[in-house]
């Protein structure tokens, strides 16, 4: 970050409190994925505020902004946005802290805990946010991401080329997913993105919100970067979450938790293959590093997910004798 944003980015966060940029304070508070950046402010009375750096070159502040609006007239635990200024990419925020969910995650009745609190989360954004106006997570969406792993993982990082068992799988996904009901979808409701304050869960990083999948927020939780669940624990929380949503009317009384399960499983498979291709792209043209890491984590959840889709034993006979191989080969010659 150059210094003349930095300054400047000082100066709007003063002028947002009636403050000489002296009477302020600016400390990093952390980063993502895409070109955003936070940082705490601190004010002479010792309250803090988070202010958000997204260049509208690269980032389009909007859509939070508008989103993070509407879920918190809806009750859910979102930051306010106290000041915004889309010209130059500036937000300011509530400050919830420096606990993101994972780092709670220290022996199995806290995950469990925290993993039912976060699914009761879910439930509450489905039943009071309309997934209507939101951009549709539609078939040419949901196989835009699943291309992402043919072209980045396999690809232009191990060089080789997707089995014929790729162009059913990729059909079945699609069609598994379009099999759901439709609800307000967050798209990245992983740990990271839930921060702990005063034992509430909070959503942060919301902005890619589409109407999508019901199973789609589960499975982000479930199968997402810190965790590996057990067969017998995922479908426990997969029942739970389908228990719940026939009871509040958000799914049908059809649709039985055997199916559900299958729908899930097909929706985790569909979601880790665009992570595995995401994160060899954030490596090659991003030049973001720590993302090759974490790819063995993801090829569990992958195994995980095809051993639901016996269907498909075909492609999870590849993803164990030839992808499983050759990412740890490619790994080790990286020195991951």
């Amino acid at each position: 970050m150059s210094s003349s944003r930095i300054n400047a980015l000082i100066s709007w966060a003063a002028q947002q409190h009636g403050l000489f940029i002296d009477a302020i304070s600016l400390a990093p508070a952390g980063g993502d994925a895409s070109f955003r950046r936070y940082f705490r402010l601190t004010l002479p009375d010792g309250t803090t505020r988070v202010v958000m750096d997204a260049p509208p070159q690269q980032e389009d502040s909007q859509p939070f902004v508008t989103i993070a609006r509407r879920w918190r007239s809806a009750g859910l635990p979102v930051p306010q946005v106290h000041a915004a200024d889309l010209e130059q990419g500036f937000l300011l925020l509530d400050d919830l802290g420096s606990t993101p969910l994972q780092q709670l995650f220290t022996d199995d009745a806290r995950i469990r805990g925290y993993h039912n609190q976060a699914l009761s989360l879910i439930a509450d954004l489905q039943n009071r946010v309309s997934p209507e106006a939101l951009p549709v997570y539609d078939a040419a969406l949901l196989g835009r991401e699943l291309d992402l792993f043919p072209e980045w993982c396999l690809g232009a990082w191990l060089g080789i080329e997707a089995p014929e068992s790729w162009t059913t799988l990729r059909a079945e996904l699609i069609e598994q997913s379009l099999a759901q009901p439709m609800v307000c979808v967050h798209r990245d409701f992983d740990a990271m993105n839930l921060m702990v304050l005063d034992q509430r869960l909070y959503m942060i990083d919301f902005q890619d919100t589409v109407a999508g999948p019901i199973s789609y927020d589960a499975i982000s939780l479930l199968r997402g970067r810190y965790l590996r669940f057990s067969e017998q624990q995922f479908g426990s929380f997969i029942r739970a979450f389908h228990a719940q949503a026939q009871q509040d009317g958000r799914l049908s009384q059809h649709i039985d938790a055997d199916t559900f399960l299958s729908q899930s499983q097909a929706m985790a498979a569909q979601r880790t293959l665009k992570v595995l291709g995401i994160f060899c792209r954030l490596t090659l043209r991003d030049q973001k590093a720590g993302y090759l890491a974490r790819l063995p984590h993801f090829l569990n959840h992958l195994d995980d997910s095809l051993a639901g889709l016996p269907a498909h034993a075909e492609f999870a006979h590849w993803a164990s004798n030839t992808l499983r191989p050759a990412i740890t080969a490619r790994l080790s010659e990286a020195g991951e």
